[in-house]
């Protein structure tokens, strides 16, 4: 089931930054200012591990504070900004809740709406226009393909990111995972759990 609540209005300004990102980037390399390598590194740093991780501190703060949970659910940009994160592209989230009747994923089918202040930089397949059309069209199919394969009783929701609201999925708590503190369950969640295209990791 592809769920699309909300106006699919996307505004120019995040594409108009990519451009001027990539061609600074172009410049910066064909001037050797910067090393590729070391670009990479840091792209592969933003994008999965700083942003990510502010991401994994909400999701395992909901988990253990089922107050802060609600919070979340309620006014998800109010709550996300208690943990100390904030700023452009992060403005009016909407969390939604993973559990055992419904699965949620998130796509942005006109563009790449993503929300960098808890997810880092958006990753390749989420921009590809593959993923855009099929995770409306055969979300299972797309599931399957990550390594997900919700119970065909699992209604499944697709959330259309647009400009004026970012969708963070809130992932089920992996079982046996009650002696863990919060630090520890934040380890368990990874960007593609909170896109939807993946669940929590179980403890070792």
């Amino acid at each position: 089931m592809a769920d699309h609540p909300h106006h699919h209005a996307h505004d120019a300004p995040p594409s108009e930054i990519e451009q001027r990102v990539k061609k600074l980037e172009a410049l910066l390399l064909e001037k050797k200012l910067v090393d590729p390598q070391t670009l990479d590194a840091l792209v592969d740093t933003y994008e999965h591990q700083v942003g990510p991780k502010n991401g994994a501190r909400v999701v395992a703060k909901a988990w253990v504070d089922d107050a802060y949970r609600q919070r979340l659910m309620t006014d998800a940009t109010s709550a996300i900004m208690e943990v100390g994160y904030q700023g452009r592209q992060g403005e009016h989230m909407v969390c939604v809740e993973n559990t055992p009747e419904v699965h949620n994923m998130v796509v942005c089918t006109l563009c790449s709406c993503y929300p960098w202040p808890v997810l880092g930089l958006p990753p390749v397949w989420y921009k590809a226009s593959s993923y855009r059309a099929r995770a409306v069209s055969e979300p299972r199919a797309v599931l399957s393909e990550f390594g997900v394969t919700p119970h065909a009783d699992v209604e499944i929701r697709v959330w259309d990111s647009t400009a004026e609201i970012r969708y963070l999925v809130l992932p089920m708590r992996p079982a046996n995972t009650s002696h863990l503190n919060e630090q520890q369950l934040a380890e368990l969640v990874s960007r593609d759990s909170m896109i939807g295209v993946a669940l929590a990791d179980s403890p070792a």
